[in-house]
């Protein structure tokens, strides 16, 4: 069976209750009927109603059983005086007209939907860039404890391949971190195991890529690596975390036998890559999606307090139902 249908199966058994912020893009509406009809999760669309409604007959779909909501008509009252709360306990001022003018935004609105518990999670960024989603789930979710700065992954689905969790990897960060710092890929690490664990329940093997491989090479670039090392293990000493590794030193048994002289429990065995910076983890994962015909699901948000998953702006339908039910998924750990 697929990674992503093992998911929606999962998804299936308690489907939670997901909004999506983008209700009039076609391939909203589609991915939302069928999630509904597959039973993945309930589903919210945010937009005008009346428009989403012609889209979805004008596509031959009965929308009747999708709540729809409109972000700039709704009742929104609760919703100013959670912000403002949440904000004057960060010592920002913020007044009821400066909250309403950004939750009537539709990211904004989802995202305060699921802070206060309306929703379980929310799906965006067909139609929006990954840094909107980001800042959005940021000011009305917050980030969950230990953790000072979001990231995202990818679950990478390859065909025929020996490696990994029988050809299936976690891909961090290749969507929203530059340039980490050494804490920065500390976190990055922790919580791409995290998300191995809970959402798809594997034993997380967390490699720290790097161009060397335990000190095959020296460079203030390694040396990063090396220092995130030390600190992710330091922050979760349950976890199997090691480097730095070369890929192949990562992923290939035999490899990591010639060029990993000392004991290691992630070397050769890795499920979980985590990548130095941004060129690096949004290059591999392409290349691995297109040259290795690989399913890659992503970027999916990791850090927050509450699921908020993030698309491709060139998302397929396929694509979208995938992240809905990763995210009911999430919900459902919560």
């Amino acid at each position: 069976m697929r990674l992503i249908d093992e998911i929606k199966e999962k998804a299936k058994k308690n489907p939670m209750k997901i909004v999506l912020a983008e209700g009039e893009d076609e391939r909203t509406i589609k991915s939302a009927k069928i999630s509904l009809d597959e039973g993945l999760a309930e589903i919210v669309i945010l937009g005008n109603a009346d428009r989403i409604r012609s889209l979805g007959q004008s596509v031959g779909l009965d929308l009747k059983k999708i709540e729809i909501i409109d972000p700039e008509t709704a009742p929104i009252e609760k919703y100013i005086k959670l912000y403002i709360e949440s904000r004057s306990e960060s010592g920002k001022r913020i007044t009821e007209g400066m909250a309403e003018k950004l939750i009537r935004r539709p990211l904004y609105f989802g995202a305060i939907m699921v802070s206060a518990g309306d929703v379980d999670g929310m799906v965006a960024g067909c139609s929006s860039l990954t840094a909107t989603v980001v800042k959005s789930a940021q000011l009305m979710i917050g980030l969950r404890d230990g953790i000072t700065s979001p990231s995202s992954y990818f679950i990478m689905s390859v065909p025929n391949c020996p490696y990994g969790e029988k050809g299936n990897f976690i891909y961090a960060d290749a969507g929203v971190n530059p340039d980490p710092t050494p804490q920065e890929l500390a976190e990055i690490a922790v919580s791409s195991a995290y998300t191995a664990r809970d959402l798809l329940g594997w034993e997380p093997k967390v490699a720290m890529l790097s161009f060397s491989t335990k000190g095959s090479a020296a460079h203030h670039r390694v040396d990063k690596v090396i220092e995130a090392t030390k600190l992710a293990k330091e922050m979760a000493p349950d976890i199997s975390i090691d480097g730095e590794f070369q890929l192949d030193s990562a992923i290939v048994p035999e490899v990591a036998v010639r060029k990993v002289k000392e004991p290691s429990p992630v070397a050769g065995k890795a499920n979980v890559l985590i990548f130095p910076d941004l060129d690096a983890g949004n290059i591999s994962y392409k290349l691995t999606q297109y040259l290795a015909k690989a399913e890659a699901y992503g970027p999916l948000l990791q850090g927050f307090a509450k699921p908020i998953n993030d698309l491709s702006r060139g998302a397929s339908i396929d694509d979208i139902v995938g992240v809905i039910a990763i995210t009911s998924v999430q919900s459902q750990k919560r």
